[in-house]
């Protein structure tokens, strides 16, 4: 196979995997993915996460709205810009995360038990490191 079929295939497949585990959410992507940000590179402005999240500014700020209304997530001045908040993740912010990541993950699980034999989930378990080393070649991590 041609890698560049490969990635197409990949590309797909994979956003189908995601979609399709996404549906055991309990709360909007978009929400969801800054409490993710917030939890793995800590505080952030609205600005900083419109832009990992691939957003506008003002839809990242809806989202930061809702979560703040939540207390999920908090406002501090920031040190340099007085104009600009960080947002921090609160306790029960982290804790509504753990509760999403834990539906998702037992939602997979299950599905990878009923769907293949030990070999296969060897198999899928050793491509996790493959699939790791790519997500790092391509985010520069």
């Amino acid at each position: 196979m041609d890698e560049d079929a490969l990635a197409e295939d990949l590309r797909r497949e994979l956003g189908e995997l995601v979609r399709a585990v996404r549906t055991v959410d309990t709360m909007p992507t978009g929400e969801a993915a800054i409490l993710g940000f917030l939890d793995r590179r800590g505080p952030l402005t609205t600005a900083d996460l419109a832009r990992l999240r691939g957003v506008t500014h003002q839809s990242a700020a809806k989202s930061v709205k809702a979560l703040s209304g939540d207390g999920l997530v908090r406002p501090e001045p920031h040190a340099d810009d007085g104009r600009k908040s960080v947002l921090h993740l609160t306790d029960a912010g982290r804790s509504r995360l753990r509760r999403e990541r834990a539906l998702r993950a037992g939602a997979l699980g299950a599905a990878i038990r009923e769907t293949f034999d030990p070999d296969e989930i060897q198999l899928l378990s050793e491509s996790v490191s493959l699939l790791s080393r790519l997500t790092a070649r391509l985010t520069g991590h």
